[in-house]
């Protein structure tokens, strides 16, 4: 595999939108500059009026720049820089305390009245549902019997042969036999973890972690060793190197795109880095990359999988946070461990859902996927400012943010002496949810911490929601 930067064709307008967008972030333009008017920008790259106003549209739906009539553009968003939530530093022992409870708190106060942010789902309003449905309906009626057959065990030709099409994106040279489907990235992460571990195995995972991981190793009977991780870079490769040392670590699980909950992405040279870990120590990598599609820069992020040429890491991927939650359409890269993984998914599950999975098929086929990312990934990139600045507004002073390149999460750091499940308790009786930091760790850390999920669509709804959870935060760090 290679990595695809130099086969990635950024059109002119893209390339004006970054750099200008660059400026903003970086703090170069601010709030209330004017940019470089239509006209000199087309005499500094030498383009066509049409290519700037096109740049200039695309800042403007993200509302990173706004236009005054009969004066120009003018950044929109102050964008001030707060600070980044701090690297974790999880103890080094194993600690498996149970936080199915919490868990299960925040999931039992899901309801269609309450404002939803603590669900790591995209909402119906930015998904195509009614092009999905025409493409159901043709699933319906174009599979034999109806789509009421098991699948092979394998997956669907049609959907494994799309997704292999897509790896082109992130450098990946796959084929149709490379890839194996199954019931969401969950069910995925599942079956790779039952065919290469046993009871009473170590596996290494970011701290903080994906909560659904840590309730599934303790499922599986399994030791979890968290490690230090940035909010920005994502994992410590020197306090992953010195696990590998200290401690019998059967495969390793981490998120290198716009990690959940913290955001963070690794650098293409940690991801190199990571491979060569653990082609030398040889210890298998589940690597989950389901919000890798959701970039906010000119180009899709490559994986660890690009680089791996040993077969140890597994990627693992589906449409859940980008298309459809509820079709769980998944699969997973089985590499070396394509016999164990076939073993497993034939023993738990057979076959993956026939009709959703030709339906996805034929959404990806025609070419309705990247139409629907493009707009899907300007939306998010928007509404990230926008519940960003509401955080920075209306949160106790201190508070620190990260800041996701892509995805749809935001880790929050509080002061100390704020509790966030306690946070949770008074929110939710205002009928606004959110997830507390502690659900994402088996220890005693991340308690003035939360996440917030900016896949709803921004509204004023949303934005008084934020500001019932600063209100409150900042009564608890008062009292």
């Amino acid at each position: 595999m290679h990595q695809p930067d130099s086969k990635i064709k950024i059109h002119l307008y893209e390339k004006i939108a970054t750099d200008l967008s660059q400026q903003i972030y970086s703090g170069v333009l601010v709030s209330g500059d004017k940019i470089p008017s239509v006209r000199e920008t087309c005499q500094q790259y030498q383009v066509s009026m049409s290519t700037v106003l096109q740049a200039y549209y695309q800042l403007e739906s993200k509302s990173l720049i706004r236009s005054v009539p009969q004066s120009g553009y003018y950044v929109s968003h102050r964008l001030q820089t707060s600070g980044l939530p701090n690297k974790s530093n999880p103890s080094i022992h194993l600690s498996n305390e149970d936080t199915s409870d919490i868990v299960s708190k925040v999931y039992d106060g899901i309801s269609s009245d309450h404002m939803m942010l603590s669900l790591g789902v995209p909402s119906a309003k930015l998904l195509p549902l009614s092009k999905l449905n025409k493409a159901l309906n043709h699933a319906l009626h174009s599979l034999p019997e109806y789509g009421s057959a098991y699948e092979h065990v394998l997956g669907n030709p049609k959907l494994r042969r799309q997704i292999a099409r897509l790896s082109a994106t992130w450098g990946g040279q796959l084929t149709e036999d490379d890839i194996l489907t199954t019931a969401g990235c969950s069910g995925a992460m599942t079956q790779a973890i039952i065919a290469l571990t046993q009871r009473g195995d170590t596996i290494a995972v970011e701290s903080p972690v994906y909560f659904g991981i840590l309730q599934l190793a303790l499922s599986l009977g399994l030791k979890v060793l968290e490690l230090p991780t940035h909010p920005e870079t994502g994992i410590e490769l020197e306090a992953l190197k010195a696990a590998f040392v200290k401690n019998k670590i059967k495969l390793c699980l981490f998120i290198s795109n716009f990690s959940n909950p913290m955001g963070g992405t690794m650098s293409v040279e940690h991801k190199k880095e990571l491979v060569r870990l653990l082609e030398y120590y040889h210890i298998p990598l589940i690597e989950n990359d389901m919000y890798g599609d959701l970039y906010f820069g000119p180009a899709r992020p490559t994986n660890c999988k690009t680089y791996d040429e040993s077969g140890l890491v597994l990627l693992c991927s589906s449409i859940s946070k980008t298309l459809a939650p509820g079709y769980r359409v998944g699969w997973l890269t089985p590499g070396i461990f394509t016999e164990q993984i076939r073993r497993v998914k034939f023993a738990t599950t057979i076959s993956s859902a026939t009709i959703t999975q030709e339906a996805v098929a034929d959404f990806l086929e025609k070419g309705r996927y990247e139409s629907h990312l493009k707009k899907l990934r300007n939306t998010l990139q928007s509404n990230c400012l926008n519940y960003t600045e509401a955080v920075r507004t209306w949160f106790p002073e201190g508070t620190k943010i990260s800041r996701p390149q892509g995805g749809f999460m935001l880790w929050v750091e509080l002061d100390p002496k704020i509790n966030t499940a306690a946070l949770y308790n008074q929110t939710i009786k205002r009928k606004v949810s959110f997830a507390p930091g502690r659900m994402f760790t088996l220890q005693n850390q991340f308690n003035n911490c939360l996440r917030l999920s900016y896949g709803l669509p921004w509204t004023e709804q949303v934005k008084t929601a934020i500001k019932t959870i600063g209100t409150l935060a900042k009564y608890q760090e008062t009292y």
